[in-house]
């Protein structure tokens, strides 16, 4: 007996050791999953949309949230100081990716990158006016520890798209942030094409959100016979102010960033959000796979997709009448305010 109990003494403290020494091994194990910063500027429907595409490529390449990655996800909700603070935050933390949505996003994160953490950027019009080191004549030649999507908007589409519906189409307003280097990009596409087909860009700066509204009855106010919105994100958070001024005015919104339609605007001719963020996720997870960032040129990524809301021509002053072909491409807006 006394053998025996000796025994079971024995076998009780073995297991305990051997569950003490797995329980070890198990939190060693998570504490070493591979850590990821998620940072995006704004909430908005299509960074929602895009950072959505992000997860669930990585979960499909194999990089799960708390099973074999770690995800920590930041908002700066519009804010250029809590952005720069976020920034100087994720870049200081440890983490082995950052992943950026928005070229605000881009900007801040590169510039408190002292330490050359791993980071892959998206939704961005123009990277290579970001000012981050980009080379346009040469887009695999960028800073070692960064690389990323460009997704150009398809401005010179969405002017082509509005002359369909209204072939006396003669001016268009179109409100921008200067501060943003993606918007002057923006509109810089939208001076050329709008020359091509003889409309007049009649322009306004707008500095933040709150000065949207004025700049768009400012424009409202010169005649114009509608109102577009390129990749500028101080117009895209305000954009229900411009739908709101242009509805009392008579006269349509027409976009080139995908997701407005939604919110009210005629038309948006841009990029599918959802394939945007799997394409951002897939080279998020190749770099953590091991690739080098440093040998992934940077290129632009555009689905292009035309989604048309039909209950935005009522009310309008102008014969705005979709032709059938235009009609036949389109897609209706899951639901419209």
């Amino acid at each position: 007996m006394k053998r025996l109990f000796l025994g079971i003494i024995l076998i009780v403290a073995t297991s305990a050791v051997l569950l003490v020494t797995d329980s070890g091994q198990r939190k060693s194990g998570a504490h070493h999953l591979p850590r990821v910063a998620l940072l995006q500027h704004a909430t908005q429907a299509l960074l929602d949309e895009g950072v959505d595409g992000i997860l669930a490529a990585l979960a499909e390449a194999g990089f799960v949230d708390k099973k074999s990655v770690l995800i920590q996800r930041y908002n700066a909700e519009g804010d250029i100081a809590t952005a720069n603070a976020i920034a100087k935050e994720i870049t200081d933390r440890g983490f082995d990716l950052i992943v950026t949505v928005t070229t605000i996003s881009l900007q801040t994160v590169a510039s408190a990158n002292r330490g050359g953490v791993r980071h892959v950027f998206g939704f961005v019009s123009d990277p290579f006016s970001a000012g981050v080191g980009i080379d346009r004549a040469n887009p695999a030649v960028h800073p070692k520890h960064l690389v990323g999507l460009g997704s150009m908007p398809l401005v010179a589409e969405s002017f082509r798209v509005a002359r369909k519906i209204y072939p006396g189409l003669k001016r268009v307003g179109a409100a921008w942030n200067p501060a943003e280097s993606n918007s002057v990009a923006n509109i810089k596409l939208a001076r050329k094409i709008a020359g091509e087909l003889g409309i007049e860009l009649v322009e306004a700066n707008v500095e933040n959100s709150s000065a949207v509204q004025q700049a768009t009855e400012a424009l409202i106010a010169r005649d114009v016979d509608a109102l577009w919105v390129g990749g500028d994100l101080t117009m895209i958070i305000a954009l229900d102010a411009v739908v709101a001024s242009a509805r009392r005015a008579g006269i349509p919104v027409f976009t080139s960033i995908a997701g407005n339609a939604e919110r009210g605007a005629l038309f948006d001719v841009g990029s599918d959000p959802t394939e945007i963020g799997k394409a951002i996720g897939a080279l998020a997870a190749k770099v953590l796979g091991g690739a080098d960032p440093a040998a992934i040129p940077v290129r632009n990524f555009a689905v292009e997709r035309l989604v048309l809301n039909r209950r935005a021509l009522q009310g309008l002053k102008d014969p705005w009448v979709v032709p059938p072909e235009t009609l036949a491409r389109s897609v209706a807006p899951r639901s419209t305010r």
